[in-house]
């Protein structure tokens, strides 16, 4: 009996035991790119979107009832749109417009998501805990949500709007410990050293990088014309008239635009502009409209002829008409008014 009660109390005290001799690793995959999709210019509500990634974990075979536990902590820098996590990040475009967005780790877009475990803000903690089996060992995996959002209200430019977080902006710390009968419990915190309570320390070396990306598209609006008015005139015309209108518009900054004139309802052939007689349509007076206060190149409706380019700003355009009705020749005018009504075509 004596034999007996010794071995019962030698095989207790060796099943006992916390201590544990396997080795844990953790591996991540690459989140695909968080894509806010197209964001309107001054929107007034928010624009939110989601992208995931998973954090996997094993550790090689321990025991029969062995366990394990691992604290990781996923941190997220700035990015390579700008130097700063808070109050926001910055998405930028070709020629370095900015555009505000934050990453958060909660649904609620609450807790922001930083790169320094235990700053504010700080990254995400994610807990791990499984059995390690003896003969296959074991892992866990839990898929984690990066939760992005663009704040309403913004002054953006035209364009297309990324920001980079590679491996140095994306970091994975995690600490572990491993038990060969029980539930382990996890480290205080990822970055526990072995011995201080945790069996292990590592560091992912890879991180899980990944791209955010945005689009602003081209957008003018707030047309304004004024009429062109050559005045009054007593009998035939004998020499130039000059005068001019103004197309006044509003484009978002970066937005290329182009502006064209049509001929009019009464254009003669291809190229003369006419004004019509207000009561006796078999009356014209020939005019014409130009892109330069010289009056030598015609303003038409053919993109890359004879059109007028810009470029918008975010406030408002004013570009000028220059008219110019010429002499007339052979039989004079009727008495009255003429018009003619010019289409303005944007293009952008």
């Amino acid at each position: 009996m004596r034999a007996l009660a010794l071995l019962l109390v030698a095989a207790l005290a060796l099943f006992g035991s916390r201590s544990a001799h396997a080795d844990t690793n953790c591996v991540v995959t690459t989140p695909v790119t968080l894509a806010f999709g197209t964001i309107t210019n001054g929107s007034a509500s928010v624009t939110n979107t989601t992208t995931t990634f998973t954090i996997t974990c094993s550790t090689a075979a321990l025991s029969l009832l062995a366990t394990a536990s691992v604290r990781a902590c996923l941190g997220i820098g700035n990015g390579s749109g700008g130097s700063a996590t808070q109050p926001t990040r910055s998405l930028r475009n070709a020629t370095t417009d900015t555009m505000a967005f934050q990453l958060y780790t909660n649904s609620t877009r609450s807790t922001i998501w930083g790169l320094t475990p235990g700053s504010n803000p700080g990254a995400q903690v994610i807990d791990l805990n499984y059995n390690v089996p003896l003969l296959t060992g074991g892992s866990g995996t839990v898929t984690v949500t990066i939760y992005g959002q663009v704040p309403a209200g913004q002054t953006l430019s035209a364009g297309s709007f990324s920001s980079s977080f590679a491996a140095a902006d994306t970091t994975v710390r995690f600490a572990y410990n491993e038990v060969l009968l029980g539930t382990a419990s996890p480290p205080p915190a990822c970055t526990t050293p072995a011995g201080g309570g945790a069996t292990g320390n590592k560091t992912v070396a890879s991180g899980f990088p990944f791209t955010v990306t945005a689009n602003v598209l081209p957008q003018c609006s707030t047309y304004v014309t004024t009429d062109m008015d050559f005045g009054s005139n007593a009998g035939a015309i004998t020499g130039n008239i000059d005068r001019t209108s103004t197309i006044g518009l509003t484009c978002i900054n970066r937005t290329a635009y182009t502006i064209g004139l049509d001929n009019g309802q009464h254009v003669l052939g291809t190229t003369t502009r006419r004004m019509q007689h207000a009561t006796n349509p078999s009356y014209f007076i020939a005019y014409e409209l130009y892109r330069d206060s010289g009056r030598s190149q015609r303003w038409g409706n053919t993109i890359g002829v004879d059109t007028v380019t810009g470029t918008g700003t975010g406030g408002t355009q004013t570009l000028t008409v220059y008219g110019r009705a010429p002499p007339t020749s052979g039989s004079l005018p009727a008495q009255g008014s003429y018009n003619d009504v010019i289409t303005v075509n944007i293009t952008y």
